[in-house]
């Protein structure tokens, strides 16, 4: 059972079409980046999901029913960085969340516990890291113990102790058996902590899937002899090479699947070329980015 399923979610703001269309699952347990550029429609398709926002068109389910408050109280989210008050320490302004949101003060201790801030937890929060206050937000987020937690740029504005901080807790709690659903810009962080991702440009969805299969980063093989051009020749007629071209003096060879080396070098030698360079490579994950938006690379 999907834990979040969208069925052609589209919103638009005057002449801005912020989100067309918009259909996708988010498969229990996963960690969902939801990845696209500033602008790209991910907080407006937040915002619809924890019902700040109306969709003009499109519905979605959440735990496979249509939403309501029941269903909304299974869900922790994290739009924008709360308000903590600057003189107070990070106890009492979690007893202000826990008031707002009508949780009990019993579990304080525990959130603290699992974001790493027990030691600090009686220190006031302007005297916090900038990772520490994300991780405060977080803390107060997984009050009442949520199932899915909604995180939108968790890691935005953070330095990189910070950045690793708080990509250390995500993967942490997805650990636990939460289902994570969070919107970044950032190749990195789908890479690092994301099982899933949905790839949105101008409010279009693109793919969605297991990162593995919708940002493919197949591997690809750099090779030369003395004759490149009977070398790029031999490889164009090798069995599931895709293409061979010379780029700088060596050939890049792709393929329909993963190259094995030993077996290239050994049908070159049996063609009568022999190899001056051999070596496996792996796509970059911002060049899969750009094939899949169709950016041009700069």
């Amino acid at each position: 059972m999907p834990i979040l399923s969208l069925q052609n979610i589209s919103k638009r703001y005057g002449a801005v079409q912020a989100l067309s269309g918009v259909s996708f699952e988010v498969p229990a347990g996963s960690v969902f980046g939801v990845l696209g550029p500033n602008g790209s429609g991910k907080t407006t398709l937040l915002g619809i999901v924890t019902d700040v926002l109306k969709a003009d068109t499109g519905s979605f389910s959440l735990f496979d029913k249509t939403p309501t408050a029941r269903e909304r109280r299974q869900i922790g989210t994290l739009l924008e960085t709360p308000n903590f008050y600057h003189y107070l320490s990070g106890y009492k302004n979690l007893e202000i969340s826990a008031a707002i949101k009508q949780r009990g003060k019993d579990d304080i201790a525990r959130v603290l516990e699992i974001c790493g801030l027990t030691a600090r937890q009686h220190s006031a929060f302007k005297t916090y890291s900038l990772g520490m206050k994300q991780r405060l937000a977080i803390a107060a987020v997984l009050l009442g113990d949520p199932e899915v937690l909604i995180l939108d740029e968790p890691t935005n504005g953070l330095d990189p102790s910070g950045i690793a901080e708080v990509r250390g807790l995500v993967r942490k709690l997805a650990d636990s058996g939460k289902t994570i659903i969070l919107a970044s810009h950032l190749l990195d962080e789908v890479e690092k902590v994301c099982t899933h991702v949905a790839i949105l440009r101008s409010g279009k969805l693109l793919l969605s899937g297991a990162v593995n299969a919708v940002i493919s980063r197949n591997d690809f093989v750099e090779l030369s002899a003395a004759d490149n051009a009977q070398l790029q020749a031999a490889m164009l007629r090798y069995p599931g090479c895709t293409g061979a071209d010379i780029q700088g003096g060596l050939i890049r060879a792709s393929f329909d699947a993963s190259p094995d080396a030993a077996a290239i070098n050994s049908y070159c030698a049996q063609q009568g070329i022999w190899l001056n360079h051999l070596q496996l490579r792996q796509k970059s994950l911002e060049t899969a980015f750009l094939e899949i938006t169709n950016i041009p690379a700069k």
